[in-house]
């Protein structure tokens, strides 16, 4: 069998089955984060972000970052307070992505926040402790007010993070000036390994470069940076070609968002639930290399995945074993929390809509008339998203399904109820009378597969 584990630009090749970060909090800035970052480790879910993982064991800055963010997980009261809130400050941005959640548009929305709204909005955000807080559109960098208002929310106490376009504004003087405000990290959507096929999935030329220029910039500044690759099906081969530009650009995570079918985004370009599966298993081998941080954002069924191969290799799961929005222990002495649409995680549009991932664009309220933190809190919506007894189809009866529960987004917009079965997985849960907390007789990990037959591949090689 051959192991392409060092070579990640090698062709598909049969191997072992093998991610709400924000750019110093979370990676998705539409929806919660769905995995850990690097097994055994933590992160946010949002822009950027990261936690105790392998990947990264040897930045002294961020162990430290992870470890304040496994502390605040053990803490966190999902009932009461997100996690992360990603925050659609404009949906103004010059470029026309194929995929894009928003559906962004190249001038301003007269109904965005004002200034005085925005900072409304600030002060009551700060009311729910200190919630990762995401600035992200559209591209924000096309709001006048941007740098007032993270340097306003700094202040305040919240953790910032900044999700620019690769356009010509983040400059470097403007980068420097976002790190003055109190940003610690950006991230920056890297599609593909070449020019030809990210800027025709942007539908911008010349925008692969100026994202690789940015992230360099950013690297020679001392801000970190982030890279967010969406999967679907134009770049799914060529996933492990993206490796040596994560390092090249020396980015600390690599933040990998699974396709849901809102705004531009069509279900005729994700890939299907094996194909999910084969990814998931090669972030998991990925990860324990150990050159970056890795999580995927929209896909909180990788969190299984890494259970599962966790568990299949030490036997059981530490009390400590978190990961990108979730904590999980085998037994009962630990509470098994996981970061969700709406269930630690929260969204505001850019004309105040308030909603539970950018991925699942459906109001609960509006910040213009409604409080924040009782919609969040006591809503039907919100409250129902956080109910795991309330799944249904294979969710429903999952053993899993409080530490996952599905990307409740992409169970909406595929089969119109937020609360049925994630179509993306591909997990069939064992009869209730067979699940036990400390099973370890199954396991995603399959051997003698192939990346081309519905199966799953080893690290480096093509998922």
């Amino acid at each position: 069998m051959m192991n392409t584990a060092n070579s990640p630009g090698s062709p598909p090749a049969a191997g072992a089955a093998g991610a709400a970060g924000t750019a110093g909090a979370s990676s998705a800035a539409g929806g919660a984060a769905g995995a850990p970052s690097a097994v055994g480790a933590s992160s946010a879910s949002g822009a950027a972000g990261a936690s105790p993982t392998v990947g990264a064991a040897g930045r002294p800055d961020q162990t430290q970052h992870r470890q304040l963010h496994d502390g605040r997980m053990l803490e966190a009261d999902f009932d009461m307070s997100p996690f992360t809130i990603a925050w659609e400050i404009t949906r103004a941005c010059a470029y026309a992505c194929v995929h894009c959640r928003a559906d962004a548009q190249h001038v301003r929305d007269p109904g965005e926040l004002s200034t005085a709204e925005a900072k409304g909005l600030i002060d009551r955000i700060k009311d729910f402790g200190s919630p990762i807080l995401i600035f992200t559109g559209g591209d924000p960098m096309m709001r006048p007010d941007l740098f007032e208002l993270i340097e306003y929310a700094t202040k305040k106490g919240l953790r910032c993070s900044l999700t620019p376009t690769a356009t010509k504004l983040p400059t470097k003087e403007k980068l420097q000036k976002a790190m003055d405000a109190g940003i610690k990290r950006i991230a920056l959507s890297l599609d593909a390994p070449t020019a030809a096929v990210h800027d025709d999935f942007r539908k911008v030329p010349g925008s692969w470069d100026r994202t690789m220029d940015i992230l360099r910039t950013a690297l020679s500044i001392g801000l970190s940076a982030q890279i967010n690759t969406t999967v679907s099906k134009h770049n799914l081969d060529i996933l492990p070609d993206m490796v040596k530009f994560v390092k090249e650009v020396g980015a600390v995570q690599w933040s990998v968002f699974f396709l849901v079918p809102t705004g531009r985004a069509h279900a005729e370009a994700m890939i299907s639930a094996e194909e999910h599966e084969r990814v998931f298993n090669w972030l998991y081998d990925l990860s324990l290399k150990g050159d970056f941080d890795i999580k995927a954002t929209a896909a909180p069924m990788y969190r299984r995945v890494a259970i599962e191969r966790k568990r299949a290799e030490k036997g059981s799961i530490e009390a400590n074993f978190q990961g990108a929005g979730f904590q999980y222990a085998d037994g009962l002495n630990r509470p098994v929390k996981g970061v969700n649409d709406g269930r630690g995680f929260l969204f505001v549009s850019h004309t105040g809509d308030i909603m539970p991932s950018g991925f699942f664009p459906l109001a609960a309220g509006n910040v213009k008339k409604d409080d924040i933190v009782e919609i969040y809190r006591n809503s039907k919506l919100f409250r129902e998203l956080r109910d795991p007894g309330l799944l249904k189809g294979r969710c429903g009866v999952c053993d899993y399904k409080v530490v996952c529960g599905g990307q409740r987004g992409r169970a909406w917009a595929m089969t119109g109820d937020y609360l049925e079965t994630d179509p993306a997985c591909v997990y069939v849960p064992p009869r209730r009378d067979d699940v036990s907390p400390n099973r370890d007789d199954r396991s995603s990990r399959r051997d003698d597969v192939s990346p081309h037959r519905g199966d799953a591949p080893s690290a480096g090689s093509a998922p």
